[in-house]
């Protein structure tokens, strides 16, 4: 019966894999990292990434994307994408080098973090922020306390899945079979569905980016958001919008303590979430 289910699963991954591919070449209006991070989320999570992208990204016709992203949950849908991607990305990356080496789970945990981590700041957040802040020195400093705050959601909710599915199914460590691939599917769900809050907190206080239309490549359309080259941030009204010196719009940010609180707020969770883990499967160095 699983082997039946995962048959199907693929089978819908790979058609919903192909239809975001082909929509975001011929219908995108968005940066290409957001475009690869969507396809990724969708090749990590199927018919499920399918369901997110048309609901919250897809242009439905030309000159509507603005106004179709603009509502704050779609933001933190879209903002969660560029993490998800980066982080998933990353986590699957060291699990497969992880399998040859035979390392307790322990270690394969703190290789996994490491991995999400540097992929989903380096990659796809400072990539995404680039052209906002005009270095990419300067982009990764803006974007390291929302990755860190979002990858330990990501992770809280990856590694229960991860380290439970895999004392609980023989075999699926193993990158080489399909079960591999559905438990790390599993996994990725469960990430960006714990994430999701954190991803929704970070937009509306404007300290992460949304889903943002490429200037000129989806027609007349209203400044739904802070501006960067890539206009339209979605749901921030003018009063609320904080102008840099050469005229763009700028993500706001929290004082140091503050993100110090966040921050260390986000590792309690994401070691009580190891330490409720642990009750179940041993997690051992």
């Amino acid at each position: 019966m699983l082997e039946g289910a995962m048959l199907v699963w693929f089978l819908l991954t790979g058609l919903s894999v192909l239809f975001v591919t082909w929509d975001s070449i011929s219908n995108g209006v968005t940066s290409w990292v957001q475009r690869a991070a969507w396809i990724l989320v969708t090749l990590y999570t199927g018919p499920v990434g399918l369901f997110f992208y048309l609901l919250a990204c897809r242009r439905p016709f030309p000159g509507a994307h603005d106004q179709f992203t603009k509502a704050t949950w779609k933001q933190g849908i879209n903002s969660e994408m560029h993490c998800v991607a980066g982080d998933a990305t990353g986590i699957i990356v060291a699990a497969i080098l992880l399998h040859f080496f035979a390392l307790p789970n322990g270690w394969d945990i703190l290789v996994e973090y490491g991995f999400g981590f540097f992929s989903g700041l380096f990659i796809f957040q400072a990539l995404m922020m680039l052209p906002m802040f005009g270095n990419y020195t300067q982009a990764v400093r803006k974007t390291i306390f929302a990755e860190t705050v979002s990858m330990n959601f990501v992770m809280t909710g990856m590694i229960p899945t991860m380290v439970v599915l895999a004392a609980l199914w023989p075999g699926s460590e193993d990158p080489l079979t399909p079960d591999f691939w559905f438990r790390m599917s599993l996994a990725t769900i469960a990430g960006a569905v714990i994430a999701y809050p954190m991803n929704w907190w970070l937009v509306v206080h404007h300290l992460k980016h949304g889903c943002m239309t490429l200037p000129e490549a989806d027609g007349p359309a209203p400044a739904l958001g802070h501006g960067s080259p890539e206009v339209s941030m979605g749901s921030m009204h003018q009063n609320d919008r904080k102008m840099s010196d050469n005229g763009k719009m700028e993500m706001q940010a929290l004082s140091a303590t503050q993100a110090a609180v966040w921050v260390f707020g986000t590792y309690a969770l994401l070691i009580a979430s190891l330490w409720m883990t642990a009750r179940f499967v041993p997690i051992t160095f």
